[in-house]
């Protein structure tokens, strides 16, 4: 009776995160498949069934998939923060002076809610902002622009934004990897000579592959699906739109809930796809350094 018990104990502590996950994840999942054959306008009692014509509607209207190449900044963004991150991860895991102060000005942007920081970033990029003043004080006047008023800059602003917002969990997420090689391995390693450039090249690295994917993976799918900044400092305007953005004012703009659940679907879609590509072309390996 008393083996059974102890048996039982881990479902018992499972239960209530698993029902949570249930009821919150994969309900409103299944909600949204269903959704996604209706023609459902969001407020109407009826929901009028048509298949799979609002797949066909986003395969057949570029628009709808168009705003997809807007990812594209934040693929490149997200590679730039993943590499910063890395590199603040593996200086910090050493031994420098005021380490501490750095890990914490690092983390501290993502602590801060998402719109204060499209709030004060506005302010950064408006005509005459901080931007602008800065530019203007050490010589560059010719520099400032309409930053966020100009198509081809837009993306490029709000990509930085995104960096700058969430630079500081990549670096966290990478620096408890580091932090989880032995000790010993690079105590040996020095014995043998190498000096910090040896360590990251040839330990670290790879001590960290798993992560190093799982990051990937995260960047990929977050750059697809991106909401919050764009959507707080320009609203998808002047081609900023995201595919994220668009599925919203399809729901809450146009009434069409429909058509923005398949929209959801397809990006729902999109990222196991790339995600599956991926683990493909770098599949998961084991690291064992002790």
């Amino acid at each position: 009776m008393k083996k059974k018990r102890i048996r039982l104990t881990p479902y018992l502590f499972l239960a209530v995160p698993l029902a949570l996950l249930i009821v919150f994840t994969y309900l409103p999942v299944v909600s949204m498949f269903g959704y996604s054959v209706t023609a459902w306008d969001g407020l109407s009692p009826t929901k009028e069934f048509v298949g799979g014509d609002n797949y066909v509607e986003i395969a057949t209207r570029p628009e709808l998939f168009g705003v997809l190449k807007v990812s594209l900044y934040y693929i490149v963004a997200s590679a730039a923060q993943t590499v910063l991150a890395l590199y603040f991860a593996i200086v910090l895991s050493f031994d420098v002076r005021f380490r501490n102060l750095f890990k914490g000005i690092l983390f501290f942007p993502y602590l801060i809610n998402g719109v204060a920081i499209g709030m004060v970033f506005l302010y950064f990029f408006q005509p005459g902002g901080t931007l602008d003043t800065t530019l203007r004080l050490i010589g560059l006047e010719s520099l400032t622009h309409q930053w966020l008023g100009d198509p081809d800059t837009v993306n490029w602003s709000l990509a930085g934004t995104s960096i700058w917002r969430y630079l500081g969990l990549n670096f966290v997420l990478f620096l408890g990897a580091v932090q989880s090689i032995p000790a010993q391995v690079y105590e040996a390693a020095e014995l043998d000579g190498a000096n910090r450039w040896h360590q990251a090249r040839y330990i670290i690295l790879p001590g960290i592959k798993p992560v190093i994917g799982l990051m990937v993976i995260l960047a990929v799918s977050g750059s697809l699906s991106v909401f919050e900044i764009p959507y707080i400092m320009t609203g998808g305007a002047n081609g900023s739109e995201t595919f994220v953005i668009s599925a919203v004012n399809m729901a809450f703009k146009y009434y069409k809930l429909g058509l923005a659940s398949a929209m959801a679907v397809v990006l729902l879609l999109l990222v196991l796809v790339v995600t599956w590509i991926q683990r493909r072309v770098v599949p998961e390996e084991r690291v064992d350094l002790t």
